[in-house]
């Protein structure tokens, strides 16, 4: 699996979304415009000792992402997606793709990809959303759910 960071913004969730990706095998993938240094002590402090185990890719854009793995199916995960996560079949080679802690996915690719584009259920009338790293944690397992957890115990 993969999972897609596109403009994060908080340290501390991708940390924590580094080290989700560490104990589950799945690649992370961070694309555009950081709001951290790679070096930052919160975003190392919440990956722990991970790091060193984490498959990471940095992206200078998505369309960059995009262009190295055209063949692949990509999930774009907003509170405005038109389908529930749980009705996608996942396979191994899936990018899921999340936007920033603040404004989401970037208008220009939530446009281009609204057939693609995933959500996953939330009381209504509510400002707020998930965490983004419990957004990616709640994704990214019945994903793993669905193939039958692979290499894991």
């Amino acid at each position: 699996m993969n999972v897609v960071l596109v403009n994060p913004e908080i340290p501390q969730n991708t940390g924590n979304v580094a080290r989700t990706c560490v104990m589950t095998g799945t690649a992370l993938h961070l694309a555009g415009k950081l709001g951290f240094s790679l070096e930052d002590r919160y975003m190392r402090r919440a990956g722990l000792d991970y790091w060193e185990h984490l498959d990471f890719s940095y992206h200078q854009n998505f369309e960059k992402l995009h262009s190295l793995y055209r063949e692949r199916s990509f999930y774009f995960f907003s509170t405005k997606g038109k389908r529930l996560y749980t009705d996608i079949e996942y396979e191994a080679t899936d990018f899921l793709v999340f936007g920033s802690e603040t404004k989401g996915l970037p208008a220009y690719i939530f446009e281009q990809w609204t057939d693609f584009s995933i959500r996953i259920p939330m009381i209504k009338g509510i400002k707020r959303s998930l965490n983004l790293s419990n957004s990616v944690a709640v994704v990214l397992f019945e994903a793993l759910r669905q193939q039958g957890f692979p290499g894991m115990g």
